[in-house]
């Protein structure tokens, strides 16, 4: 009888947490699964030739395969479809380890202009006004651009050509998407769409049937890790770690108002902005402002990191390389925002 209502509690206590979870992983795997579709869909139409004339002066000096590109360019309409893009990349062994973490880190401009039509532009700015608003969203432009071309120079360094395997060379092993390009370019090297509707459909349903296994793997880890990381963050005060930023506020000589901006903008990007808005000409001169807020968004990092940012990277990748992914982030932002306080605060 105790086990029952046990059990009883247990099942209390997860539904809410499930309804909650459950519409972000949806929305996720539909991503990921148009991303893992999309990428099928290149190779094996030879699309990436086309898109390797717009990404080449990113992913050729990084000795990427040009494939890469068109996950890059997905990643300014949709970072989520750009990763899964990638990871299909990685599964189908087009990318080792090493030259994925290089694509990740380049993706992040991408990323972050996708942001300034749906955020920065319609919201943030208006709230913090013209001069505050464009100060800070250059920063954040510059921060992101910085890593992505710290991605392209530690590709041109660390990668070579048996770190990866392009499209238009596959080796006789290779059970990967490119298999429909040898398919097609058979018969006088005629393309997939040139060869017919046959082809063509061909093409389309070897993508759908290559997609539908990675999404097998990857929505129950997905789901998983996003319920035990949504229940933890509801039994543990993460305010708590919010304390941590007096002392840098002191170190780089904010002033006190910092404090409680940071704590609010940490947990809520548009409070914060609006919370620190009337203050700028009073406690804030505009530098001190958007550094106030690249150290909130420090804390914000800290803080999403936990909530968002793990449980997506576990779910995409599996926890081994995932960490991996957010390791690197977290160590390039930091790095980066503190170059960008460094250049806003000097005298």
């Amino acid at each position: 009888m105790q086990s029952a209502d046990a059990f009883a509690d247990l099942s209390a206590e997860l539904w809410p947490v499930a309804v909650e979870v459950a519409p972000r992983v949806a929305r996720i795997a539909v991503l990921v699964a148009v991303g893992v579709f999309v990428a099928n869909l290149a190779v094996g139409f030879g699309l990436v030739r086309y898109v390797a004339g717009l990404s080449k002066y990113l992913t050729r000096p990084a000795n990427l395969p040009d494939e890469v590109g068109t996950a890059i360019l997905t990643t300014a309409a949709s970072p989520t479809a750009g990763y899964g893009m990638l990871a299909e990349f990685r599964e189908s062994g087009r990318l080792d380890d090493t030259a994925t973490l290089v694509a990740v880190t380049i993706n992040t401009f991408f990323g972050f202009v996708q942001h300034i039509f749906t955020f920065y532009a319609p919201v943030l700015i208006p709230i913090l006004g013209l001069r505050v608003g464009l100060l800070y969203v250059g920063a954040r432009a510059a921060i992101s651009l910085a890593i992505t071309l710290t991605g392209v120079l530690a590709g041109a360094v660390l990668l070579s050509e048996g770190s990866v395997r392009s499209s238009s060379a596959p080796d006789s092993g290779d059970t990967s998407v490119a298999e429909s390009t040898d398919a097609a370019e058979t018969d006088g090297g005629a393309a997939a769409f040139d060869d017919g509707p046959e082809t063509t459909r061909g093409v389309v349903r070897e993508a759908a049937e290559k997609t539908w296994p990675k999404l097998t793997r990857l929505i129950p880890r997905l789901a998983v890790v996003y319920l035990l990381v949504t229940l933890l963050v509801e039994t543990v005060n993460l305010r708590e770690f919010t304390a941590a930023a007096e002392p840098l506020t002191t170190l780089l000589g904010l002033p006190g108002a910092a404090v409680p901006v940071i704590a609010v903008f940490a947990f809520d990007t548009t409070v914060g902005a609006a919370t620190i808005a009337p203050l700028v000409g009073e406690a804030f001169t505009p530098r001190t402002a958007v550094a106030t807020m690249l150290v909130g968004g420090i804390v914000s990092f800290a803080v999403s990191t936990f909530k968002r940012s793990i449980p997506f990277q576990y779910g995409i990748w599996g926890a081994r390389f995932g960490s991996k992914v957010v390791a690197v982030n977290t160590a390039l932002k930091v790095v980066f925002i503190g170059v960008a306080l460094v250049v806003l605060l000097a005298p």
